[in-house]
């Protein structure tokens, strides 16, 4: 995983949901997530795309498991913070709150995967979050649906997690043709939380 970029937290978690969502079928995907690999820290970018093609050949569990898997990521990340940060963030006022949990949700995109990058921007009582080179967005032809839900599902837990009830949706997606990778956070208090795009 090292020499790929790709973190154990990723696989991990996608494992997981894996083996939450399709239990009858991990003995399959465990032919390139595999305990040792996943032990070790030597499953590569060549697995890993092809567990995402063959998930993207399940349906509708495709959504669900990379939903499930960035929900995971979100709370192992939280819970392997140390504490003084952990409380530090959720003792900061919630103008600041919001600005460092971005700050950390962009280390997890990192984390998963070493060749994604995050720009956010914040204004208007909105962020604009862009990930470019997501993992789960190289296909060779584009998708009629965003393939990133594992990035909003991952901001949405880490904003849940520290008592700001927001909600990240895809607006842009390179899987589909867009250029990159594009989520939206309504940051304002008049916009309630509403579920996961």
């Amino acid at each position: 995983m090292r020499e790929a970029g790709i973190g154990r937290v990723l696989v991990a978690s996608l494992h997981q949901a894996i083996a939450d969502l399709l239990p009858t079928r991990l003995g399959f995907y465990e032919n390139w997530l595999n305990a040792e690999g996943l032990r070790e820290g030597t499953i590569g970018l060549a697995p890993l795309y092809a567990v995402l093609s063959f998930l993207r050949q399940e349906g509708d569990a495709y959504n669900m498991i990379t939903t499930r898997a960035g929900e995971y990521a979100a709370e192992w990340s939280v819970l392997s913070m140390p504490a003084i940060e952990r409380s530090t963030i959720r003792l900061a006022p919630a103008w600041l709150r919001k600005r460092l949990v971005l700050r950390v949700a962009s280390r997890l995109v990192r984390s998963s995967y070493r060749g994604s990058r995050v720009i956010s921007r914040m204004r208007r009582g909105a962020a604009r979050i862009d990930v470019r080179a997501s993992i789960f967005c190289s296909v060779r032809e584009p998708v009629d649906h965003p393939l990133c839900g594992f990035y909003a599902a991952a901001f949405t837990r880490l904003l849940t997690l520290f008592n700001l009830k927001y909600t990240a949706a895809v607006v842009e997606c390179r899987g589909t043709g867009e250029p990159s990778c594009v989520l939206m956070i309504p940051l304002s208090s008049a916009r309630p939380k509403a579920g996961v795009a």
